[in-house]
């Protein structure tokens, strides 16, 4: 029995120390393979916090741009505000022109001639330039568009320039523009029966001036109606607000008041109707009201400044944050 147990002991032993170096290598294998393995865990885990990161900010790889401030949100509906008061103002100016034109029948095919002196084309006209680039401001305001803002910019500097140029003519050539506004005031004489628009503003600035004709009241004698070989009731006569007094009885209206004004003298014409003409009038008119004139000019320019700055200010903001066109 004991030298079974040796035998057995014996290569037990022998086994046992080979066996023991393989459980010592497998051993520190095991002890290695954690450290392996958790770097591989780190690793990933770091990877995947890193890609939580990315989605969580995905700033840092795709910047976001930046919203404008509330300035600019202010400029962008005040100016859209802005544009639209004047849209409404051009449509007005518009509406008035055509109504003008319809009602005295100047779009009709035998009217077509005279109808570039007709002043009622200068509301349609000035109504159209308005409201057009009135338009092309709000919708640019409204949807961004840097196209609209600089058409809009663009058209208002055009007529700013215009203005600027008109304004240089008229100091330059002032003689020509009495001239031009006489025979402007000359063919308002002419056509005081014709154009209700042309008479009403004859009247009205006759009686505002106190005046009648242009140099003089015997001017309406080129009027074909109020020439003394006319045949009918107004021949030798002049319109009724030429009149020093055109009430009856102070409070209807005489449009007969001077009838047969032509006939009489100067002295006795004098004491029914006013003597001096309109042009000596309204250029004096026109001197004593140079500096509202200028007052007015210059509003002008300041209200289509601020418009520019607007859109100035908004294309600024749009490039900032990417605006597309």
């Amino acid at each position: 029995m004991a030298l079974s147990r040796g035998r057995l002991c014996g290569p037990r032993g022998a086994d046992g120390s080979g066996e023991s170096t393989r459980l010592l290598s497998q051993e520190s294998r095991l002890v290695e393979l954690p450290y392996s393995s958790s770097d591989d865990d780190d690793g990933s885990l770091a990877g995947d916090t890193d890609l939580a990161t990315a989605e969580q900010d995905p700033g840092e790889w795709y910047p976001v741009p930046s919203k404008p401030s509330t300035f600019s949100q202010c400029v962008r509906y005040l100016a859209f505000l802005w544009n639209l008061l004047f849209l409404l103002l051009g449509l007005l100016a518009l509406a008035v022109g055509l109504w003008g034109l319809v009602a005295k029948g100047s779009l009709a095919g035998e009217r077509l001639a005279p109808l570039g002196s007709d002043p009622m084309l200068l509301f349609v006209l000035a109504g159209l330039g308005a409201s057009t680039i009135s338009l092309a401001g709000c919708l640019g305001s409204l949807r961004s568009s840097p196209c609209l803002l600089r058409f809009f910019v663009g058209a208002v500097l055009a007529f700013a320039g215009l203005e600027v140029l008109g304004g240089l003519l008229l100091l330059a050539a002032r003689q020509r523009l009495r001239d031009g506004l006489r025979d402007a005031l000359l063919l308002c004489l002419l056509r005081y029966q014709d154009e209700p628009d042309l008479r009403f503003l004859v009247d009205e600035v006759q009686r505002s001036l106190s005046c009648c004709g242009l140099g003089s009241y015997r001017d309406w004698e080129t009027n074909p109606y109020f020439n003394c070989s006319a045949p009918g009731v107004q021949a030798c006569s002049v319109p009724a607000s030429c009149c020093l007094d055109p009430w009856q009885n102070g409070t209807v209206a005489n449009a007969q008041c001077a009838f047969g004004a032509l006939r009489l003298g100067d002295v006795a014409a004098g004491t029914v109707v006013h003597l001096e003409g309109c042009v000596a009038r309204l250029s004096a008119w026109l001197r004593a009201q140079a500096g509202g004139i200028v007052a007015g000019a210059a509003v002008l320019v300041l209200v289509e400044a601020v418009g520019v700055l607007m859109a100035l200010k908004m294309l600024r903001d749009m490039a900032a944050v990417g605006g597309r066109d």
